[in-house]
């Protein structure tokens, strides 16, 4: 059986860029593709992208509707260990698989990545959090920060 993450991941690395982020619909008819790079993404760089996955998913046998590749948004998911570090600095909005006091959903500031677990500072106070209990974490894009740290979030 084809895997199909581990085929998208490996073509975008090897075209310079991070796979953020991959979604597809139920049985996989649509298929989109979160891409970015330290400097930004644009629309040239989704059509690259785009073109050479057409190319391989044709030579590879892949069977789907529809292809779509962007950026992941200033709002983009933080899914992989790595990316707790990148975005050390930036708030974010976490979402929990279970909750921790009656509450699974916590925003905060993201400290960093320590053990396996997430750290955050919520109000006053660092929280940790166990990457295998996020069900979902997103940026929170701070406009006012972004334009005067030059578009990090």
């Amino acid at each position: 059986m084809l895997d199909l993450a581990g085929l998208i991941e490996q073509a975008v690395v090897g075209l310079g860029y991070e796979l953020a982020d991959f979604e597809t619909s139920p049985r996989a008819r649509l298929l989109r593709i979160f891409i970015d790079k330290p400097e930004g993404v644009s629309v040239d760089d989704c059509s690259a992208v785009s073109h050479h996955l057409l190319r391989l998913f044709e030579v590879e046998g892949v069977d789907y509707d529809r292809l779509e590749v962007s950026s992941p948004g200033l709002d983009r998911a933080i899914k992989k260990p790595a990316d707790w570090v990148r975005f050390a600095g930036c708030d974010v909005q976490v979402k929990l698989r279970m909750p921790v006091g009656n509450q699974r959903n916590f925003a905060g500031n993201i400290v960093g990545l320590r053990d396996d677990h997430v750290v955050l500072r919520v109000g006053s106070e660092n929280r940790e959090f166990a990457l295998s209990g996020i069900d979902k974490a997103r940026l929170m894009p701070n406009f006012a920060q972004s334009l005067n740290a030059g578009g990090k979030h």
